[in-house]
Formats: C-alpha cells, sequence, structure tokens
C-alpha cells in the first residue's frame, strides 16, 4: 500500500486529492497545523480513512518527524496561506507559510529520504503581470502579490532541489479552480453563495470588486488528478494545469445568477473596497504540455462548474441557512 502525505489537507484541494488517493488504494495521512480550531467538515465523508497528524510548515523539527514516522512515498505540499487579500494584510505569514515552508519540506525529505516524490502547489498568480498570452512553463513571472512572490519562491526552490539534489520535485502551476469546497473569502463562492442567499430572500445584494478581471477557472476534482499524474511521470517537471479558457467575474455572476433565473445586473454592486491594490487582469493557461505528456484535460466545463456551486450552496443553505461553508 503506497503511502502519500497531504499538507493542507482540510482545504479544498486537499479534500480531493484525499479522496483520489484513497480510491487508488493509498494510506493517506493529512497534515493539520496545531490549533485551537481545526476545521474537518470537508473531510467527514473519508474521516475515518485517513490518519490525521499534526505539524507545521513554520516547524523544521516538525516536518523530519513527520517524514520520519510516516515514510511516505508521495508528499503532496498544498498547505499555504492561499487568500491573495490576506497576503497584502500579512505579508510576512505569508512568505513564511506559502514560501519558506515549502524549503523546510524539501530539506526533511532530503535528509530523511531524497528518493520521496514531492509535489509543490504553484499558482498561476506567480505570472501577475502577464508578458505574453497564454501562459505556459516557459512563460516569465511577474507576480503582483505577496502571495504571488511567496508561490514564486517555492516554486523556484522546488526546481532547484530537483536540479541541485536529483530529487524527483514536481511543481504544478494551477490556474484559478473551484468547486463548491471553495473557501467563502473567495470570490467565485461569494457569488455562488450571495446568489443562493438572494434566491431564498436572505440578502439583496452582491458586492464585488473588478468585474473585468478574467481567470481561466476549472474544476478542483479535476486538478488533483493533474497533481497524482505529475508524481506518476517517468521525469520531475513543472507543468502548467489549466482549461485554456478565459471568463471575466462579470461572466461568472450572469452564469450564477443565470443559474436561479435572476438577472445579475439587477444584484451586483460594484465596491472599490474590493478592488486589489495591484490587480492581475487577464490569466490564461497553455496546458499543451500536460494534455500531451501526462495525458491529462479537464472535464467539466466553465457554466457545469458554476451552476455545480449555485446547486451545492442552495442545497446547504435549504438545510443549515446559517452554514458557514
Amino acid at each position: 500500500m503506497p503511502v502519500a502525505i497531504i499538507t493542507g489537507i482540510t482545504g479544498q484541494d486537499g479534500s480531493y486529492l484525499a479522496e483520489l488517493l484513497l480510491g487508488k488504494g493509498y494510506q493517506v495521512i493529512g497534515m493539520v497545523r496545531r490549533s485551537s480550531t481545526v476545521t474537518m467538515e470537508r473531510l467527514q465523508h473519508i474521516q475515518d480513512d485517513i490518519i490525521i497528524t499534526q505539524g507545521d510548515l513554520h516547524d523544521q523539527s516538525s516536518m523530519v518527524a513527520l517524514i520520519e514516522e510516516y515514510k511516505p512515498d508521495e508528499v503532496y505540499n498544498l498547505a499555504a496561506q492561499s487568500f491573495v487579500p490576506t497576503s497584502w494584510s500579512q505579508p510576512l505569514l505569508t512568505a513564511e507559510a506559502t514560501g519558506l515552508g515549502v524549503t523546510r519540506i524539501l530539506e526533511a525529505i532530503r535528509l530523511v529520504n531524497s528518493q520521496i516524490k514531492f509535489y509543490q502547489a504553484s499558482s498561476s498568480e506567480m505570472f501577475g503581470k502577464v508578458v505574453e498570452v497564454p501562459q505556459n512553463e516557459d512563460t516569465p513571472f511577474y507576480p503582483r502579490s505577496p502571495y504571488g512572490v511567496a508561490k514564486l519562491y517555492g516554486h523556484w526552490i522546488t526546481v532547484n532541489y530537483r536540479e541541485s539534489f536529483d530529487m524527483f520535485a514536481c511543481s504544478g502551476i494551477l490556474f484559478n479552480h473551484e468547486s463548491p469546497r471553495r473557501g467563502l473569502e473567495f470570490v467565485t463562492r461569494k457569488i455562488t453563495n450571495t446568489v443562493a442567499k438572494i434566491k431564498m430572500g436572505l440578502t439583496r445584494e452582491l458586492r464585488l470588486g473588478n468585474l473585468e478581471a478574467q481567470r481561466d477557472w476549472g474544476f478542483a476534482g479535476d486538478y488533483v488528478q493533474a497533481m497524482w499524474m505529475m508524481l506518476q511521470h517517468p521525469r520531475a517537471e513543472s507543468f502548467v494545469i489549466g482549461t485554456g479558457e478565459t471568463h471575466s467575474v462579470r461572466e461568472f455572476c450572469e452564469v450564477a445568477f443565470g443559474a436561479v433565473d435572476l438577472n445579475y445586473q439587477d444584484y451586483v454592486v460594484q465596491d472599490p473596497r474590493f478592488y486589489r491594490p495591484a490587480e492581475v487582469d487577464l490569466l490564461i493557461s497553455d496546458p499543451a504540455k500536460a494534455n500531451t505528456e501526462l495525458g491529462w484535460k479537464n472535464k467539466t466545463t466553465f457554466r457545469e462548474l458554476v451552476e455545480m456551486m449555485v446547486a451545492a450552496d442552495l442545497q446547504r443553505l435549504s438545510t443549515n441557512p446559517q452554514g458557514t461553508r
């Protein structure tokens, strides 16, 4: 039975990846940070099938102890301070967890067993102020937030450990990926959750920032497949993962409200408070390398994704109007 450690297992991607690996016969170890509250809601349906253990990306010794105890075949680093607006208010915390935390895991693997395969969750936010459209593995980076900068450090330190120590260390440059398990702080869930509330008469408006910002949005359940496929590939490499399509926040609103037979223009209010200090206007992937070398392709369309999220929020609010996730 192969053993995999997932950091950030309680998040959106961690929960989908845990499901995938369990289905493939893995023993799944989930690392969570010691805190007063650990949210296990996304894992409730598989909680009895996984092992949850404590560790901290800020603490090198806990990373070494984790690797020594569980002797994993694969390590997936999905843990990060991953909310871009928060990275502006907490840039040092973001740098520590999202950037330096990657080095601590890689160093622990190098010290304990350099044959362990490692996956680093990189981000399209590293492209930031894009210098070419679409973006592929050779596109120069130009991050536009502390989050993007920290992710870029994590990406390059992964490349350096791969090339310097001959480690099987992959970096998945994932474009925006959403699901019903997305946190409410992210604009996609903010939209679908508010649409559900408006439809049920629980609120009257949706306040957003830049409606013209464009993103390459896919389904998280499809993207975790790519993570696993990278670690089964004969060579450790970096791969761009995305749909190759771009849609605006305005279009996301149009589809989401349309799913409940409402017109978004009647409810959406643009609010300057929600604009970023430095905007990323257009992100669109070129996933040709992943399509060709991994045989990976996203399966869920943009419309299917948005309608899936709206339906899930309607269902959740109908059974628990005060629900927070």
